[in-house]
């Protein structure tokens, strides 16, 4: 057991450790599939706290009874399940959206503010000027440097591909990454 899965395991009392009344589920059994639960929260969440919270929380909700496992699934698929919604719910939560139904504060118009998720043209345009011009300077730099940029950066080729295809070893790659990357931002 790692030490964040024992550092997390004395929250709940030890009785429950072997306890399991019918549809319940083990904390031992539980606790074997942590790790996995935690590098899937990670990687939907791309934040580790908040990944060992919301992991926190499936098993607090099948402790608490709340999540009752019934045996039609693998226990992992169940408990995935289960930290997919609670997902769902802190991405929901923290999108902070306001409802239509709520007036909120401005009860002059009784429409809450919704603010678009997307680009405005303005904020598009700009972006694209600022791509246009990323582009000339990495077309402006020397042979080596620029095919580094165009094959590994712009292309995201592998770096094997890309030290075989201008046949570099994998240091010199780096290297004028490296260089290129400075010339840029000069």
């Amino acid at each position: 057991m790692n030490t964040a899965a024992a550092s997390f395991m004395p929250a709940f009392h030890p009785a429950l450790a072997d306890h399991h009344p019918a549809g319940a589920v083990s904390w031992r059994e539980m606790l074997s599939h942590r790790d996995y639960l935690v590098r899937f929260a990670q990687r939907k969440l791309h934040d580790p706290m908040l990944a060992e919270d919301v992991v926190h929380d499936v098993f607090e909700a099948v402790i608490a009874g709340r999540a009752s496992f019934a045996g039609r699934s693998a226990l992992r698929s169940w408990l995935t399940a289960i930290l997919k919604n609670k997902i769902v719910d802190l991405v929901r939560q923290r999108a902070g959206l306001q409802s239509l139904e709520d007036d909120g504060d401005d009860e002059s118009t009784g429409v809450a503010a919704i603010e678009c998720p997307h680009a405005r043209p303005d904020e598009l345009a700009e972006l694209r000027q600022t791509l246009a011009r990323t582009l000339a300077h990495i077309e402006a730099l020397p042979a080596g440097l620029r095919d580094v940029m165009r094959l590994r950066v712009l292309n995201d080729q592998p770096t094997d591909e890309v030290c075989r295809a201008l046949s570099i070893s994998e240091e010199n790659l780096f290297v004028r990454l490296h260089r290129a990357r400075k010339q840029l931002l000069s």
